[in-house]
């Protein structure tokens, strides 16, 4: 699933593409990646409006309007590919949801799974997800002490804790393991134990995990004409994600791989500490 280094990738990316552009119309193709909304109220609500920016909340992408925006939300496999038009989307034979056409081209929202969401909105705080969202992991407002309060308000397992969105906004699993491998620290380790220092390694971990990982996204850059692009170079960052059995970077046992609330947790047993 994208994470913020993903969607701000994809957004900086994006500005340099559309952004001062209009948009003509849009092509809904599957009604399911507009849901609860109607094709008709998202091509009536953007048809002819302005894009002024691109903006990333949370793992949520944002094309700021002349009036209103439109959200787009990634989930699993979601992304964003460029066409001439329809007519070059159909020749090529790739699968799209939502098209955003515009004089020179179709900018494609494409799900196979459709379980991503493309919605018009009036003002971002409108979308429930969006509205409910913590600090931003890449806002200056991620400070140590917000990180630290937020770890003593309704303790959690650090896991659990780092991938609340309502809490933390942009980090999931993948960055998650990152962080709490690099900050030596247990998942199921509970947020309110944690000792000043370790509260400190640990904010330092996400803010550097992400970095480094937002520096991956951008080198290359997302290829929106490529309908197979997808980042590359994450897996030489990566320590513990997807890594299920394969030798610690660090001490050499293996990694492991367990369930938490439904989700795969990757961890080092023997170096991070409970």
């Amino acid at each position: 699933m994208p994470e913020a280094p993903e969607v701000e990738a994809i957004a900086i990316t994006l500005r340099a593409l559309v952004r001062g552009r209009r948009i003509s119309r849009v092509r809904v193709r599957h009604a399911i990646g507009v849901k609860p909304q109607t094709a008709g109220l998202l091509n009536r609500s953007v048809s002819s409006a302005r894009i002024s920016d691109v903006e990333r909340r949370g793992k949520y992408l944002l094309l700021a309007l002349d009036r209103g925006c439109v959200s787009m939300h990634f989930k699993f496999d979601g992304q964003l590919v460029w066409f001439d038009g329809p007519a070059d989307a159909l020749k090529r034979n790739v699968h799209w949801d939502v098209g955003f056409e515009f004089e020179d081209g179709m900018l494609g929202f494409v799900d196979p799974r459709h379980l991503g969401r493309v919605h018009w909105l009036a003002r971002p705080e409108d979308s429930s997800g969006i509205k409910a969202l913590g600090v931003d992991a890449f806002s200056p407002q991620f400070t140590f002490s917000e990180f630290n309060e937020i770890c003593r308000v309704r303790p959690r397992p650090l896991k659990m804790l780092l991938t609340d969105q309502t809490r933390i906004a942009g980090v999931g699993n993948i960055y998650s393991a990152e962080a709490l491998w690099h900050a030596r620290l247990s998942p199921f380790r509970r947020s309110d134990r944690l000792t000043a220092a370790e509260a400190r390694k640990l904010h330092k971990a996400v803010v550097s995990v992400l970095a480094r990982a937002l520096e991956c996204c951008l080198n290359p850059p997302p290829d929106f004409r490529n309908s197979q692009w997808w980042f590359t170079g994450l897996e030489k960052i990566l320590r513990v994600y997807d890594r299920e059995g394969l030798p610690c970077r660090r001490c050499g046992s293996k990694i492991r791989r367990v369930e938490q609330s439904g989700r795969s947790t990757y961890f080092c047993a023997h170096c991070q500490r409970p």
